[in-house]
């Protein structure tokens, strides 16, 4: 697992609770020690644990690595979280790669792959 000195608001993490579920959450809060932190669990093997917020050791939990969104769609959905747990902090960065994205469209990365506007047989000529 990681270092506890590691962890900082915001990190996304997965590890085990005190009861050993499976949790993967984002860092609420890190203890004054350094040696817990307070999780808001998104996803459990515990349904009832979902949208919960848990202190656990740090050492049973692994931070997640950081990923680098650029595309408009995951965007939109990552600034909804951010005002559904209303961190305003995240909220304005968020905004800001958006905004950037939309001032220069052909500098960002290309929208994913897996979306597909519209229907792809209706842009077939059958002529």
């Amino acid at each position: 697992m990681v270092e506890n000195n590691l962890f900082k608001n915001g990190d996304w993490v997965q590890g085990k609770s005190r009861d050993g579920e499976l949790i993967h959450g984002f860092v609420e809060n890190v203890g004054d020690n350094r040696e817990i932190v307070k999780v808001n669990v998104v996803e459990s093997d515990n349904e009832k644990a979902v949208g919960k917020s848990i202190w656990i050791p740090s050492r049973w939990t692994e931070k997640l690595p950081d990923l680098e969104i650029s595309n408009e769609t995951h965007l939109l959905a990552l600034i909804d979280l951010a005002l559904l747990s209303k961190d305003e902090t995240w909220f304005m960065e968020l905004s800001g790669k958006l905004e950037s994205i939309k001032i220069h469209p052909k500098i960002n990365a290309r929208k994913s792959e897996a979306f597909i506007p519209g229907n792809r047989i209706a842009k077939l000529d059958f002529k």
